[in-house]
């Protein structure tokens, strides 16, 4: 079997030891996510197992039963979980094709997402960030923003994480979707992919028990209205652009078949890089407002800081579980033990229970901590893997350059046009429930604004 870590004096178990009584959201109900990982931790240690079975879940009601469900939350299933300096190393040296992030991902949107979704498909999300594809969008989100400003109008309220959505909308479909960003089609495109939104499956984990129950109908009539919208421009896709690309992969199929497919991949793309960029903008419109001094930094049009800003900020809202699925059976290190990990086990980390507290002063917003993408070295951090905003290594995300262009050119613009004041007191507080992903704020996030 693979090891991190082997040494001949070490100790090798076959499990460490069970947080009975405590389960995942999807598989018990649990008013805070993290904050349950967190008691578990401290009652267990840094490595320790929750199992369904054993933790008083029902193998299912969470809602992987059903039409369509994932298996997440069933009888059989085990997290190990890791925080210690070497168990996270540990994590982020595993190899793909060992113990898988991307199989993880899956399972987990598809509790959310309709199966067919995922099935076919030609052009995958990964296959469009690179270099030269991150210009095209750029110039996207400019054109996007220059809507956005207009539909605004000169003062005005809006909810800080409705305005971002629309503009993460508006911004992937003129990327990867030709002419659907603009008109009715937009509209009804917006409706739809709120309503897919995969996100779900970790934003509100509670509710994946009536995704399923219903069948996911209200997410696959979502699909159809994406096939309709966007299958009608096929015809008019140019061969110099995303969506031209996408087009071309289907180019031998009959006229039906190459529209669905077309549909599929766009939506497949547009859920899976767009599902937590917006919240990240959010967060840093709300960071950047409580901060006078780099907000007017950023508004006399400092790039750099805004990238620093936009770090930060994803960095504090993390709710990310970071996930392994085990394919074969590994021999994980946490730094004390080794344990053999079986395949079918899912080995996580949780970034928010190591973000802000792996190290003293990592709880404050200070953008001054990051050089470009890198984490400067921070008294007291036994490891820089402790603390990541986009991930580490081989994990990386891949969409973390054109993310944060995106998030500082935004971040420029809105500040530039407007005074924007603030309708809250205090930083809101995150989905309590959630547990994946940067945090969707659970209330309403109030914004005032006046053109500059």
């Amino acid at each position: 079997m693979p090891s991190v870590r082997d040494p001949a004096s070490a100790t090798i178990q076959p499990a460490p030891p069970v947080a009975t009584g405590r389960g995942l959201p999807w598989t018990v109900a649990v008013d805070d996510a993290v904050a349950e990982i967190g008691a578990a931790r401290a009652e267990h240690g840094d490595t320790f197992v929750l199992d369904p079975e054993r933790s008083g879940g029902s193998g299912g009601s969470g809602g992987s039963g059903g039409s369509g469900g994932s298996g997440i939350g069933r009888g059989d299933d085990r997290y190990l979980f890791t925080f210690s300096p070497t168990g996270v190393e540990s994590f982020y040296a595993l190899r793909e094709e060992t113990a898988s992030k991307g199989v993880a991902d899956y399972l987990m949107l598809r509790r959310k997402l309709p199966d067919h979704l995922f099935e076919g498909r030609r052009v995958l999300p990964g296959t469009l960030f690179r270099r030269d594809d991150v210009a095209g969008y750029l110039t996207q989100l400019d054109r996007a923003l220059d809507t956005t400003v207009t539909e605004m109008g000169s003062s005005g309220e809006v909810d800080v994480f409705d305005l971002t959505r629309r503009l993460g909308h508006r911004m992937g479909l003129a990327s990867w979707a030709g002419e659907a960003a603009a008109g009715p089609g937009f509209e009804r495109l917006v409706a739809a992919f709120d309503a897919l939104d995969g996100s779900d499956a970790f934003v509100h984990p509670d509710a994946m028990a009536a995704v399923a129950a219903s069948g996911k109908a209200a997410e696959q009539a979502a699909l159809d209205t994406i096939v309709d919208v966007v299958g009608e421009l096929v015809g008019s896709a140019r061969e110099d652009d995303l969506f031209g690309r996408i087009v071309a992969a289907w180019h031998d199929e009959p006229d039906d078949v190459r529209r669905r497919g077309v549909a599929l991949d766009v939506a497949l793309i547009h859920v899976a890089s767009m599902s937590n960029l917006h919240a990240a903008l959010g967060w840093g419109l709300v960071d950047l407002l409580a901060h006078p001094e780099a907000l007017g930094r950023v508004r006399g049009g400092d790039v750099e800081l805004a990238q620093r800003c936009s770090l930060e900020s994803t960095r504090l809202a993390q709710r990310s579980i970071m996930a392994r699925t085990v394919l074969a059976p590994v021999r994980f290190d946490d730094g004390h033990t080794i344990y053999e990990v079986p395949a079918g086990w899912t080995i996580a980390t949780l970034l928010p229970l190591l973000n802000t507290s792996a190290a003293p002063g990592l709880a404050d917003w200070d953008p001054d901590r990051w050089d470009r993408h890198r984490l400067r070295p921070v008294d007291g951090l036994a490891s820089p893997q402790l603390v990541t905003a986009f991930g580490h290594g081989r994990h990386t995300c891949p969409a973390q350059p054109f993310s944060l262009s995106a998030m500082s050119t935004a971040l420029l613009r809105l500040v530039g046009d407007f005074d924007l004041t603030p309708g809250w007191s205090s930083r809101p507080a995150p989905v309590a429930a959630q547990i994946g992903g940067v945090a969707r704020a659970g209330g309403p996030v109030p914004l005032r604004y006046a053109a500059r």
